[in-house]
């Protein structure tokens, strides 16, 4: 492609072991789609530009932080929506069982495509560019089937499914403890949910109630400080990685100045260099 006519397809999977989910950062000048439908819900978040979506024998025109829903099956095109700025856009593909989750009465029905809700916008684009630089499993199904419930919940035709989880301290505490016993390959929230008699949206909930984050940003926040103490033996930011279950250095040097606010090789040299400073006024 040439210009700005690119699109990039990330796969993602929910879970280890788990079914994929497909994301889509696009950018075009002139691309116009031909007619076409998709076996999946697609959700897509403008980012840029205007787009002009047939659906449903109308016409949609999405605008930056419009969300779009297309029902599975049904055929749609796509195409810029003026001659000047083109459009841009980030989509997920998810199966219809990720919005019914959470939901009573089957797949959503969602009467108009075209939705504007800015909390959601951010937060399901926020969530995209996370995933599409490193689709953690864990991170994946932590995050998406919870923004696709919500989704459905607010703006579906589908009644909510009751929230109130009971234990949700004692839920929380058995999923931790799995976790940090497997960081390095831990196990999905669906097994941990069937484990333990739950939904995955119910896991969800209770962990989100007892911590306050979901599963992936506790996981990480440990797998930070059990770096921090590999780091302090010696080991370099590359080796400690893969020990700790980061995906590679970039994606544990995210986390660490998220928790800690630098680097973990900047955090290595300050450590190295107090413990020398020590030494020297010791002898």
């Amino acid at each position: 492609m040439g210009g700005r006519e690119q699109a990039l397809w990330t796969r993602a999977r929910l879970g280890r072991c788990g079914p994929p989910l497909d994301l889509l950062t696009a950018r075009f000048d002139r691309h116009v789609y031909a007619p076409h439908a998709h076996e999946e819900f697609t959700i897509g978040v403008c980012v840029g530009g205007s787009e002009i979506i047939d659906y449903r024998g109308g016409h949609i025109r999405t605008g930056p932080g419009s969300i779009v829903v297309l029902a599975p099956g049904e055929m749609h095109t796509g195409g810029p929506g003026n001659a000047t700025d083109g459009y841009a856009y980030r989509a997920l593909y998810a199966e219809p069982s990720l919005l019914a989750d959470g939901t009573l009465g089957g797949p959503p029905h969602f009467r108009e495509p075209l939705l504007d809700d800015p909390e959601l916008a951010a937060a399901l684009r926020a969530a995209h560019t996370e995933l599409s630089a490193c689709p953690d499993p864990l991170e994946a199904e932590s995050v998406l089937p919870w923004l696709l419930t919500g989704l459905a919940r607010r703006h579906s035709t589908a009644r909510a499914a009751c929230d109130t989880v009971s234990g949700a301290a004692h839920i929380a505490r058995a999923v931790r403890d799995r976790l940090a016993d497997e960081l390095q390959e831990p196990p999905s929230l669906a097994a941990l949910a069937a484990d333990l008699g739950l939904s995955r949206y119910q896991l969800l909930r209770a962990f989100r109630t007892a911590t306050g984050i979901p599963p992936y940003a506790w996981l990480a926040q440990y797998r930070v400080n059990r770096a921090r103490g590999l780091l302090d033996s010696g080991l370099r930011p590359a080796e400690v990685a893969p020990l700790v279950g980061f995906a590679d250095q970039a994606h544990l040097t995210r986390w660490f100045r998220r928790v800690l606010g630098v680097t973990p090789a900047a955090y290595r040299a300050s450590v190295a260099a107090t413990a020398y400073r020590n030494s020297v006024q010791d002898s």
